[in-house]
């Protein structure tokens, strides 16, 4: 309602009888159409929020406006607005600035993340509860204010928000302070949040003693990091993706953690923490490790080869994820437990290379797998051409193939049984995959934007298949075997044709003509039927 002052002032100095002494017809009629423009204003505001009322309350779900600046209504149809939802703005991509209303008590998850052109946003005094990622990449998000009725900041709450540079509090707040425009408990022991756009090196207050969950994950401005002798925690993921994070330092006094070369590590040295981001070439572990953190080189995108000594029994979640210039890993016999998606988005890694003598896993021609190699592991994100799996495989892992960008078909043997999550999502230039008959089940988007995939094989049934297997493959014909059952015109979505080429050999196409050899195929309309010669059976091409 405090926006509608103005505007009634404004309507009714511009058509007062002082500046308009002579009123005709039809200036009687336009002040009657803005009356009525004006009028239906709130309710067309009001139009472009989805919500939900619970208990008289009334909680945003989404928004499909203009963008632009927005003020959310502290009152829908009477009722206040108290809540903004999860996700109810994620991804609005045209929002530049938010104004929130005093009523408004929680921001959900996830609210206005990706968000990427907003540029600042109004918290008010009446907010008591930020949930985790609420702001999550709003990538030109400059500063932010926490009101002092702030009692709770979620995880991650303004994380890879690359052009953050400062996080203020108001003073009076009880539970959270700032000091150079970094987000810290009030007692200055925890450090919450690093602004991500921040740049340059950075010494840790000698008042904290831990560092929360991806305290500085994506601040890729921040240069070198110095952690004094008073830490004696540090979260998970503290570190993770600083691209131009050239050295971690720790306080030699500190008895908690170290560091050498800038890596930082437990202060025994046997569990690896982070390698700093913006560290470039090549990397062998030290031999005291035996532990690879969880996340620990994510995002290392400098990095080019590492070498896993035989002290490494363990290699964590995620651990070398996004290193887009790893080219080769060389695993040592030590390793009994390696982490889900360990090496996933590496987009140059040719070759994954396992210690012959290693008792779990084991790697052919760089491929990952486990030792008896009937689990497919993971194939190297910047292998390309074809591959043929060998046929003691009988589980494809998840993610296995994600992000090969190189692959251009697959020839799955009829040993495999299941093809797990994502296996070959983003595999962008997969154009072939040929399915063989023992597989009975595909997991959850298998297939996900493979963009340029034409052609799936199945040379038996049809197996089960869970959601979203072939979403963003919108190119793909499924073609099977006459005489295998489960198939109608469609599977999961695509297109499903009877794949039944003949040779015929009883015409007179068929035989040894002049430097060639003829011969007639039959079928199903609108086969894909590839035919290949060589001039050399005994050595062909």
């Amino acid at each position: 309602m405090k926006t509608n002052t103005p505007r009634r002032s404004h309507l009714h100095r511009a058509v007062s009888k002082k500046q308009l002494p002579v009123r005709t017809a039809c200036a009687t009629r336009l002040l009657a159409l803005l009356v009525s423009l004006f009028l239906t204003l709130p309710a067309a505001v009001q139009a472009q929020f989805n919500y939900t009322t619970i208990n008289g309350t009334i909680t945003i779900t989404g928004y499909s406006g203009p963008g632009g600046a927005v003020s959310i209504p502290a009152t829908i149809n009477g009722l206040p607005v108290t809540r903004i939802g999860d996700d109810a703005f994620n991804g609005k991509t045209s929002l530049t600035s938010v104004t929130i209303p005093n009523s408004v008590t929680s921001i959900g998850y996830y609210a206005f993340s990706f968000c990427t052109n907003l540029t600042s946003v109004t918290i008010p005094n009446s907010v008591t509860n930020i949930r985790g990622s609420a702001f999550y990449s709003c990538f030109s998000l400059t500063s932010v204010t926490m009101p002092n009725s702030v009692t709770n900041i979620g995880g991650a709450a303004f994380s890879s928000c690359t052009s953050l540079s400062t996080i203020s509090v108001d003073v009076p707040n009880s539970l959270y302070s700032s000091v150079g425009g970094v987000l810290f408990n009030k007692s200055q022991t925890l450090l919450i949040q690093f602004p991500g756009g921040k740049a340059g090196n950075y010494t840790i207050p000698n008042a904290v003693t831990s560092i929360g969950d991806g305290a500085f994950i994506y601040c890729t401005s921040l240069t070198n990091i110095a952690i004094p002798n008073s830490v004696t925690s540090i979260a998970s993921y503290a570190f993770s993706s600083c691209t131009s994070l050239s050295a971690i330092t720790v306080d030699a006094l500190n008895s908690f953690y170290s560091s050498v070369d800038g890596v930082l590590f437990n202060k025994t040295q046997t569990l690896l923490i982070q390698c700093p981001g913006g560290k470039a070439g090549s990397y062998t572990i030290p031999s005291s490790v035996t532990s690879v953190g969880g996340d620990s080189f994510s995002g290392s995108t400098g990095l080019t080869s590492v070498t896993i000594p035989n002290s490494v029994t363990s290699i964590g979640d995620l651990a070398f994820s996004s290193c887009t210039s790893l080219t080769s890993v060389m695993i040592g016999n030590g390793v009994t437990s390696l982490g889900i998606y360990a090496f996933f988005s590496c987009s140059s890694l040719s070759a994954i290379t396992v210690d012959a003598l290693n008792s779990f896993y084991s790697s052919v021609d760089g491929v990952l797998f486990n030792k008896s190699q009937t689990l497919l592991i993971q194939f190297p994100g910047g292998k390309a051409g074809s591959y043929m799996i060998p046929n003691t495989v009988t589980s494809i892992g998840y993610y296995a193939f994600s992000g090969s960008t190189g692959l251009t078909s697959i020839r799955i043997p009829n040993s495999v049984t299941s093809i797990g999550e994502h296996a070959f999502e983003f595999c962008t230039s997969l154009t072939c995959v040929t399915i063989g008959n023992g597989v009975t089940s595909i997991e959850f988007g298998a297939f996900f934007s493979c963009t340029n995939l034409t052609g799936v094989y199945f040379q038996g049934n049809a197996p089960s298949v869970r959601p979203v297997v072939f979403s963003g493959a919108n190119n793909a014909t499924v073609y099977y075997l006459p005489g295998t059952t489960g198939w109608g015109t469609t599977f999961a979505g695509r297109p499903a044709v009877l794949w039944n080429p003949l040779m015929q050999t009883g015409d007179a196409s068929f035989g040894v003509r002049t430097n060639r050899f003829g011969f007639t195929i039959t079928g199903a309309n609108n086969l894909v039927i590839v035919v290949e010669a060589s001039t050399n059976l005994a050595n062909p091409a």
